[in-house]
């Protein structure tokens, strides 16, 4: 046992994607026979994640989470940038040029409306719950955008630690709605072509929620979805600390 401990605590990464599959496995499972097909099997499976994040930041009282636990170490490297990136990247691949050229001005205009409609929701719910100065009203409005723009814009802005966790939470919880509300919803809003699914990336933005409810829509559907939320996160990180903090700033 103590020989396949120290083998294990030295392949991380093997591990990550050994845990990462068996997850994804009983989400799948919990899916079809207990849920019926009513939550899609990416929706449980990122809830086991948070759910696996929290229990690993509770035994080891680290800060990563899971990854703080030495035999899940990989998880930091499998969950971290690089791998996004590449994620994010490869599914790109996937899209037909002539299909996004016909969706550009439209996918502009719904990048527009998204962050500003969402940027919105998050300010007033930052406002309700006593934030009233500049600093933190536009990094939680920021998170409400996705949990990459929070953090960048809180960074950028000098947000407390505590703000900067409040915007994180807020774009997880947006990731994990849209992720489980997409498939129960797509017949009824239209998304059911790569059209649409370039619209429905750029209003909601979250690229883990996006491409979660469009692999349990139609996996066809991904690329297109992820490649205007992908520009969603860009476009936050450019706007939330610059034009909006300015804004938010000057009426507070």
């Amino acid at each position: 046992m103590e020989i396949l401990l120290k083998f294990l605590e030295k392949n991380g990464l093997v591990v990550a994607f050994l845990v990462v599959g068996l997850m994804i496995l009983v989400a799948d499972t919990v899916s079809k026979r207990l849920l019926n097909k009513k939550v899609p099997t990416p929706a449980v499976a990122i809830v086991f994640g948070l759910l696996l994040a929290y229990v690993g930041g509770t035994i080891s009282g680290g800060e990563k989470g899971i990854a703080d636990v030495k035999l899940f170490s990989g998880m930091g490297q499998l969950g971290g940038s690089m791998f996004r990136d590449f994620a994010i990247v490869s599914t790109a691949f996937g899209a037909s040029i002539l299909l996004m050229r016909k969706s550009g001005i439209v996918g502009a205009i719904s990048l527009i409306i998204g962050i500003i409609v969402a940027f919105s929701v998050g300010l007033s719910v930052a406002w309700v719950m006593g934030y009233h100065d500049a600093v933190s009203l536009t990094t939680i409005g920021a998170g409400a955008c996705t949990y990459i723009v929070g953090p960048v814009t809180g960074a950028a802005i000098g947000a407390s630690s505590e703000v900067i966790a409040l915007s994180i939470a807020t774009g997880v919880v947006k990731a994990t709605v849209v992720a489980i509300a997409t498939p129960l919803l797509a017949k009824r809003i239209g998304l059911d072509n790569p059209h649409t699914a370039m619209v429905f990336g750029g209003i909601m933005g979250t690229n883990a929620g996006v491409m979660a409810g469009l692999a349990a829509t139609d996996p066809k559907l991904v690329p297109y979805g992820a490649l205007t939320a992908t520009f969603y996160t860009g476009l936050g990180c450019l706007l939330c600390p610059s034009v909006f903090y300015l804004i938010i700033r000057t009426i507070v």
